[in-house]
């Protein structure tokens, strides 16, 4: 059956009405690469009972992942840590290392706070 007009509101063609992906941008789901993460690292005293702590925050890597990267920031430091619900904290004000030690893994971190 012939069209009135000769156009045509959508293609037929799947191609043309998926979505733009970002260009090195991998599959759904996948973590971003190192570069375009938000890390923020800030220290705080929130809920520790008056304790300085160092949060990193932003990372998006596998539990495995983070715990390597909690390991070598331990060894920067000389101080201790853990991982809390993908929240890299280290004990004492740990701030300068762990910029340092995040910018030579290949991330982008920002300071947060004061």
């Amino acid at each position: 059956m012939a069209r009135k007009g000769g156009w045509q509101e959508f293609s037929s063609n799947a191609a043309s009405t998926a979505r733009p992906t970002a260009a090195g941008a991998g599959p759904a789901g996948a973590p971003s690469p190192k570069a375009q993460q938000r890390v923020r690292v800030q220290r705080t005293k929130a809920g520790k009972g008056g304790k300085l702590v160092t949060a990193i925050t932003g990372l998006e890597a596998p539990e495995a992942e983070l715990k390597t990267l909690l390991k070598q920031l331990k060894a920067v430091a000389g101080t201790g840590g853990t991982v809390k619900d993908g929240v890299i904290e280290l004990q004492g004000d740990q701030v300068a290392p762990a910029l340092a030690a995040l910018e030579k893994e290949g991330y982008r971190p920002k300071q947060a706070g004061g």
